[in-house]
C-alpha cells in the first residue's frame, strides 16, 4: 500500500519518503482518515507501530496553515524526553518549517516558557503539570486548540499526572481528542471519560514482534493492588505438592522481608529470603544451598544489586514484582536446558505497561490465568477506623498455609515442572 492512500498532502508524501517511510503502517491506514475526518479517537498499540507519526502527520495536515498567536494544538506527553521525540518527529517530517512548534517541560524556566508561548506558536508538546501551571498563569490560551492529544496516556497515568489532563482538556472544550496508549484500563478510562466524547472510536493494534528465542511457559495473574497479590501469592503456595521448589522475585530488600512477614512460618526454614536485610531473617547467601536443602521451600529475591542468579534446576519461578529493566526478566525465562520451568507474572493494571514490553521483546504473549474464586480481593479504600470494642474479623485476616481442600489433595508423583504445568493447564480447562 502505497502513502497516498492516507490522502496526505504533496509536501508530507515528500517529507514521508524523504524519511524512509515508504508504505502506511496499520495504525495509519486505520486511523487517519478518522482523524482528518474530526473524530475523537482513542488508538490502542505497542511501541513501535507508528503512534506518534501518526498524530504528528495529522497536526501538520488539519493545522493547514501557520503562524496564529494561539496554539491550535496541544501535545501533552509524559516526561522531558517524550517531549524531545515528538519534537524530533515534527522535526523530521516540517520540512518546510510552516509551523512553530514549542516544547515545554521542567527544564525550562517558567517565566522564559511564558514568554516563548506569548510570542505566538502553532503547536506545543509538553508534560501535563508543566502545561496547566502555565495554563493557570494564563499564559497558556486554549481557546484555540483543535487538536488535543495525549500520547503515552498509560506512562502519564503511572506517573500521576491524570488531574491536569483533564483540567487542561476541559478547558479546551473546541477540540478534537486523540489519545494514544499501549494499553486499556480502568484508571486510563476515568482520566478520559470527562472529555472524550461518546462517539469517540477505539482503534486496537495488536502487532507483536518476532519470536526471538524459546522462552519457558510463561502465565499472568492480573491483580489490582499489592495486598491482593499477597493474597494470591499464600493461595498458590498452600499447595506444597505443585509449588514445592519456588523462588519469588520481588524489587527491593525492603519488599522481601515485607513478603516474608507476610507468612506463618509454621515450618522452620521453609520459607527464606536471599541475602537478606536483616540478620534474624531466615535467609541464605548461596542458592545453591537453597536447592540442596530438601526443607528450603521457597526463597525470595530482591532485584536490588543482585547480579547474575543461577536458578536453573528451580521449575517454578514468581515475579511479584516486574523489574525496571525488562532484559534482567527476559533472561530468567530463555531456555537454557530441556528442564521444565513455569514462570508466573503477577501485574497490577499499572504494571501491565512491562508486561506488554517483555511481551513485545520475547514476541510470545503470555497465557492470562483466572484468579481463584477464594481469593480475597483487598479493596484499596481506606478503612474506616473500629471503635473501641469492636472485635476484628477472624476471616480478613486468614493465615498463610491453612488445610487444603479435598480437590487439592494429590496422590500421583511426577517431576515438579510437570505437575505446576498440568495444574496450571487444569485451571484453564485444558486436556
Amino acid at each position: 500500500m502505497s502513502l497516498d492512500k492516507l490522502k496526505l498532502s504533496k509536501p508530507l508524501v515528500a517529507s514521508m519518503t524523504d524519511a524512509g517511510f515508504l508504505t502506511p503502517k496499520e495504525v495509519q491506514t486505520r486511523s487517519m482518515s478518522r482523524i482528518l475526518g474530526g473524530q475523537d479517537l482513542l488508538v490502542v498499540g505497542p511501541e513501535g507501530v507508528g503512534k506518534t507519526t501518526t498524530y504528528v502527520l495529522a497536526t501538520l495536515m488539519k493545522l493547514k496553515y501557520a503562524f496564529e498567536e494561539a496554539p491550535r494544538a496541544l501535545i501533552l506527553v509524559p516526561d522531558a524526553e517524550h517531549v524531545d521525540l515528538v519534537l524530533a518527529q515534527f522535526e523530521l517530517l516540517n520540512k518546510n518549517k510552516t509551523f512553530r512548534i514549542l516544547g515545554i517541560d521542567s527544564r525550562g524556566a517558567v517565566d522564559t516558557q511564558m514568554n516563548e508561548i506569548t510570542d505566538g506558536c502553532d503547536v506545543i508538546v509538553a508534560v501535563p503539570d508543566r502545561a496547566r501551571a502555565l495554563y493557570l498563569k494564563l499564559a497558556l490560551n486554549t481557546n484555540k486548540i483543535q487538536l488535543f492529544i495525549v500520547d503515552n496516556a498509560e506512562l502519564i497515568i503511572k506517573k500521576g499526572l491524570q488531574l491536569p489532563v483533564v483540567e487542561l482538556a476541559n478547558s479546551a472544550y473546541k477540540a478534537q481528542h486523540l489519545v494514544f496508549t499501549e494499553l486499556v484500563h480502568e484508571k486510563l478510562t476515568l482520566m478520559i471519560s470527562p472529555f472524550m466524547k461518546e462517539s469517540a472510536t477505539t482503534i486496537e493494534v495488536d502487532e507483536i514482534g518476532e519470536k526471538e528465542a524459546e522462552v519457558y511457559q510463561q502465565m499472568l495473574y492480573m491483580v489490582p493492588n499489592f495486598r491482593t497479590k499477597l493474597n494470591l501469592l499464600t493461595l498458590l503456595l498452600n499447595d506444597e505438592e505443585v509449588f514445592d521448589k519456588v523462588v519469588i522475585f520481588v524489587n527491593t530488600r525492603l519488599t522481601a522481608q515485607t513478603v516474608y512477614k507476610n507468612f506463618n512460618h509454621t515450618k522452620e526454614g521453609e520459607i527464606s529470603i536471599y541475602r537478606s536485610l536483616f540478620f534474624d531473617d531466615a535467609g541464605y547467601d548461596d542458592i545453591e544451598d537453597f536447592k540442596d536443602n530438601p526443607d528450603a521451600r521457597v526463597l525470595i529475591v530482591a532485584n536490588e544489586n543482585l547480579g547474575d542468579l543461577d536458578i536453573q534446576g528451580i521449575p517454578i519461578v514468581l515475579h511479584l514484582e516486574l523489574p525496571d529493566q525488562k532484559e534482567t526478566l527476559i533472561q530468567r525465562i530463555v531456555k537454557r536446558e530441556a528442564e521444565e520451568v513455569v514462570s508466573i507474572v503477577f501485574s497490577t493494571d499499572i504494571e501491565l505497561i512491562e508486561v506488554k514490553k517483555i511481551e513485545q521483546a520475547v514476541g510470545e504473549r503470555m497465557e492470562v490465568i483466572e484468579l481463584p474464586e477464594d481469593l480475597k480481593i483487598v479493596d484499596p479504600a481506606p478503612k474506616t477506623k473500629k471503635k473501641k470494642g469492636e472485635e476484628e474479623d477472624a476471616s480478613e485476616r486468614g493465615p498463610a498455609f491453612h488445610d487444603k481442600k479435598a480437590s487439592n489433595l494429590k496422590n500421583y508423583n511426577y517431576s515438579a515442572g510437570t505437575k505446576a504445568k498440568m495444574t496450571y493447564k487444569n485451571k484453564k480447562g485444558l486436556s
